[in-house]
């Protein structure tokens, strides 16, 4: 690594979060200057495996932090009033820790819970519960528009967002680009592919360094995690994010809210896709709660009783093996991802 410039974007202990400047580019900004812009490369992870960049949103240092001022501002939403981390809160991992809000501009309860944003740059297979959009480009289009949600005319964003200077100044800088609703959610992606989390207790276990013990209950517990969650919390990111059927529901014939509750088969019309959600990470999953799409379990332990009860799945489990799994699951929270300043909402 000697030769290279390390442009530490995000302060922490962990090494995990440093970003290495690998080269540089120049866009003409305002009266012809040339800017200087910083690409980046994140450090990932000794145990991860690499995600595949965007070629169509390269990510930058300044993008990154367009991205961050964005995400934080309530002038997102059409009230003023809700922004990003409204329902993704870094102290819950990007979550929210309600079963289904109420907080959207129309005050009506949505039909899905929010889901944590957790190492969203491997999100390789679709986002949404049913994977309705492809990219994270395309995804902050829906929540912005929702009027359920954030409620926002892209039009009135666009013209408010310009009468701040400090936006112009940026939009222009980093995309040469007027204030633009493709460019806000290209920012909010860059910054979003960012939240890396793979620095908790398990993963200084795994990578043999300080303070990565596991006592020998987790221990059992990630013995029996390999064996019974793995076909679908697979690898080091605990997720395929692919979809699935876990047998919440039996009858799908309720078409009502576009087929919200149908999961993958309403964006597929494949019937071998019917009630297939999303698989979550199970990375930060204590901080999570509540939990599946909807949100109707509480707690880990009402997860793993209805795994261990549920006759589709039949997959056994003592009042032993389930504590032995809770305890495991546990050392999988990431607490300098979760107090990370350079992540939390800017000062």
């Amino acid at each position: 690594m000697s030769g290279l410039n390390i442009f530490r974007y995000f302060i922490s202990a962990s090494l995990l979060m440093v970003i290495l400047v690998v080269s540089s580019c120049k866009k003409e900004g305002a009266a012809g200057i040339m800017t200087v812009l910083h690409p980046v490369e994140l450090a990932i992870p000794e145990n991860f495996s690499r995600p595949a960049g965007d070629l169509d949103n390269p990510l930058t240092s300044e993008g990154i932090a367009l991205g961050k001022m964005l995400f934080y501002d309530t002038r997102l939403s059409g009230n003023n009033r809700l922004s990003c981390a409204s329902c993704h809160r870094p102290e819950l991992a990007f979550s929210d820790g309600v079963a289904l809000s109420h907080i959207g501009e129309s005050g009506k309860i949505l039909p899905r819970h929010s889901p944590a944003l957790i190492n969203m740059a491997w999100m390789n297979k679709g986002l949404f519960w049913d994977g309705g959009s492809t990219n994270l480009e395309s995804q902050a289009f829906g929540p912005l528009t929702s009027e359920d949600e954030m409620h926002q005319n892209l039009a009135e964003l666009e013209s408010e967002l310009s009468q701040v200077p400090a936006y112009v100044k940026q939009f222009k800088m980093v995309f040469n680009s007027q204030v633009k609703s493709a460019a806000i959610v290209k920012a909010l992606a860059q910054f979003e592919r960012t939240l890396i989390s793979g620095d908790s207790r398990y993963d200084r276990y795994v990578r043999k360094e300080p303070g990565g013990v596991l006592s020998a209950e987790e221990l059992h517990g990630l013995t029996l995690v390999n064996q019974k969650c793995r076909s679908c919390h697979a690898g080091e990111l605990f997720t395929d994010n692919d979809f699935h059927n876990n047998g919440l529901d039996q009858d799908f014939s309720d078409s009502s809210l576009e087929g919200i509750f149908q999961g993958r088969y309403r964006i597929t019309y494949q019937l071998t896709d019917l009630g297939k959600f999303k698989t979550p990470t199970l990375r930060n999953v204590m901080l999570t709660a509540p939990y599946m799409h909807d949100g109707r379990f509480a707690s880990i332990d009402q997860v793993l009783t209805h795994y261990q009860k549920n006759t589709q799945l039949a997959i056994p489990l003592s009042a032993a093996e389930k504590k032995a799994i809770i305890a495991f699951l546990g050392s999988l929270t990431d607490s300098l991802f979760i107090q990370n300043k350079n992540l939390s909402q800017p000062i």
